[in-house]
């Protein structure tokens, strides 16, 4: 028999020191980490940044009101105070990861287009089709020389 090599899933799971965004409630936008699974509907919850605009204090969460990131802060220990969250927080700089992410940046970017103006997605559309002529320009060249 052949050797069968096993492989790891990379689904995002509910675990201690995942860090989540927050998507409904009082604290929607910011970033907490999971502390402890209650039942599986909901978490404990906790940010023990100084940032007063990025804070979360820590309470019990629904699992339906956050999104999972990539982001874990490993061997963080169930149930672990403010203080050892606090120094393993700043110690992985989960904040410059969330700002690093794919996630947040889709997100800054998504805000930014909700943002604009008539005017403004006008423009956009322009230079989207300016972008578009060029490719297609540059793509016909090289199939005529092919």
């Amino acid at each position: 028999m052949g050797d069968a090599e096993v492989v790891t899933s990379s689904w995002k799971l509910v675990e201690v020191g995942r860090v989540v965004l927050l998507s409904a409630g009082p604290y929607v936008g910011r970033v907490a980490a999971i502390v402890e699974i209650i039942d599986h509907k909901r978490v404990l919850i906790d940010n023990p940044t100084d940032d007063a605009s990025q804070a979360v204090p820590r309470h019990a969460a629904a699992l339906s009101y956050m999104s999972l990131t990539g982001i874990v802060i490993p061997k963080l220990p169930r149930a672990a105070g403010t203080s050892v969250l606090k120094k393993l927080w700043e110690e992985h700089k989960v904040l410059d990861k969330w700002q690093a992410s794919n996630f947040q940046k889709s997100r800054e970017r998504s805000i930014r287009r909700k943002q604009l103006s008539d005017f403004e997605r006008f423009k956009v559309m322009k230079l989207r089709k300016q972008a578009r002529f060029e490719v297609r320009k540059t793509m016909h060249a090289a199939k005529a020389k092919a």
